[in-house]
């Protein structure tokens, strides 16, 4: 059995560390992981995500199930915070779905490439995976510990018309914030960023998508995430 069934983080760890002491809500939620399909990526009640922006405590509700689903033969895991990205791809190495060492591609509004608190964490024990990407990692943290433990070679960061050109020839995971589509990236015109992620699906071994929702309306990221892979029209 999985270990994400659903809890609540209450300390100041993980996500749940941004303007712990200033904020009125002291606790975020983390949502069960299912099987199943983009039906079920559905905006939930919980508050996911917390942090005071210019004086207003913002208190953004993410998705209400973590989903795995089968595109291709190939599994992708969709997830509101970005640093489950970390334990779903241990879980994946663990399953032999990709070369350990090859390059991850990263798009997303944001590098994502903080220093995390430490790279104190057994990659061989999921249990420790589970625990380092939930108390350790938060939203900004979790690519430099998978470069750290060597389970990718080198990160391609997307996050600019520049980085929608490049070509990628050799194995990737390929990692997608829904948040390359929020108002401020709409310089970058919406028909190329969707046809080019679709090429990128297309060649990906396994495929992480996070939500992030303190980024984007979730609402409208549901509506992207159906149309890179197609979903209404195969359904």
């Amino acid at each position: 059995m999985d270990k994400y069934t659903g809890f609540y983080i209450e300390k100041p760890t993980g996500n749940n560390i941004f303007s712990y002491e200033e904020r009125e809500n002291k606790k975020i939620y983390v949502p069960k992981l299912i099987e199943g399909t983009l039906d079920d990526v559905l905006v939930g009640e919980e508050i996911v995500f917390n942090e005071i922006d210019e004086y207003i405590e913002i208190k953004a509700k993410g998705l209400k199930n973590m989903v795995i689903y089968k595109y291709q033969d190939k599994d992708i895991y969709i997830f509101d915070n970005h640093n489950h990205a970390f334990y779903f791809w241990i879980k994946s190495l663990e399953k032999g779905n990709f070369t350990k060492g090859c390059k991850l591609v990263h798009v997303d509004q944001h590098k994502d490439t903080r220093e995390p608190e430490n790279y104190n964490v057994d990659i061989d024990n999921t249990e420790d995976v589970f625990r380092y990407t939930n108390e350790v990692l938060n939203v900004g943290s979790f690519i430099k510990p998978a470069l750290h433990h060597n389970i990718f070679s080198d990160v391609i960061i997307i996050d600019s018309s520049y980085g929608f050109n490049i070509d990628i020839q050799e194995e990737f995971v390929l990692d997608i914030d829904l948040d390359i589509f929020s108002e401020d990236m709409d310089y970058i015109p919406y028909g190329l960023k969707i046809s080019k992620i679709k090429e990128l699906i297309d060649k990906a071994k396994v495929i992480t998508i996070a939500s992030s929702p303190f980024f984007i309306n979730q609402e409208y990221a549901i509506k992207v995430l159906k149309e890179l892979f197609n979903y209404d029209i195969i359904k």
